[in-house]
């Protein structure tokens, strides 16, 4: 088993309960939350991520996040992440989200369920990334799921409908999670869905904007265009915009050249590309 670790979540958590002491018993507790993670999963192998810079959301929406500027972060926040980066060789994403590189590393040869390859397991708290197929383990509620294909396509098109408020995504008015359920609820293909959230936006270009926003990669440089569907074709078709390098010059050398084969952090192996 693989584990495809949420940096950005372990960090946080980390540094947002450790104010109270000095940066070393924060990095302590950070060790330990990995730790915990790859023995209760089983995993042999591991990637954590970590979000970088140029998220290509920002173009798309420059509102994405905005209201998240003025937030105080942890004091020791910056310190979790280098740790994570030089102790447990990090991947940064530059030009997406941690989110996107767990959703690529995932479906890399298929949903995980259905792999002929070493299977993986997103581990995070982030119900996002539920709308990526395979096998997730909520490393907080110390809950397992088991998402299929169709199920995460519902996932993504509830959230369509109710947005995200912390990402600055209002969605449509007045609709909320149980509401986007219960609207959602019989469907069953994509394009019912999609014709679903087209009726309640009413505005097809707030709608494809938002859900580019929301959307996770599952492929490199993927952009959710939902063309086949505007047609009624009952297909999606998703187009590659812009795709950008995961890592820069500098992280290439020190993080991802690591040797897929050599034992990091007490015998696990961590992957690079």
């Amino acid at each position: 088993m693989k584990s495809l670790i949420d940096g950005d979540i372990c960090a946080y958590r980390t540094a947002a309960a450790s104010e109270e002491t000095d940066e070393t018993i924060c990095l302590l507790r950070l060790d330990r939350m990995i730790r915990e993670i790859l023995h209760v999963t089983g995993s042999d192998t591991y990637e954590i991520f970590l979000s970088g810079e140029d998220n290509f959301r920002y173009k798309i929406f420059p509102e994405y996040k905005a209201n998240r500027k003025d937030t105080v972060k942890p004091k020791w926040l910056q310190a979790c992440r280098e740790y994570l980066a030089t102790e447990w060789k990090a991947r940064f994403a530059h030009g997406c989200e941690a989110d996107d590189l767990m959703g690529i590393e995932q479906l890399r040869y298929g949903p995980a369920q259905m792999s002929a390859y070493q299977p993986t397991i997103i581990c995070s708290i982030d119900k996002d990334l539920l709308m990526i197929p395979g096998q997730h383990y909520n490393f907080v509620k110390n809950e397992w799921y088991e998402v299929t294909y169709f199920e995460g396509l519902k996932r993504f098109y509830e959230q369509l409908l109710k947005g995200d408020r912390s990402d600055g995504i209002p969605g449509v008015a007045g609709i909320g999670e149980k509401k986007a359920a219960r609207m959602l609820e019989g469907c069953e293909t994509e394009q019912e869905m999609f014709d679903i959230c087209r009726q309640a936006y009413q505005d097809d270009d707030l709608m494809i904007m938002y859900g580019k926003c929301l959307w996770i990669q599952r492929k490199e440089g993927e952009i959710w265009n939902p063309t086949t569907l505007l047609t009624g074709r009952f297909q999606s078709n998703y187009e590659a915009e812009e795709p950008s390098s995961s890592t820069t010059p500098r992280e290439e050398e020190t993080i991802q050249l690591l040797d897929p084969t050599t034992p990091d952090r007490d015998g696990y192996l961590v992957h690079g590309h």
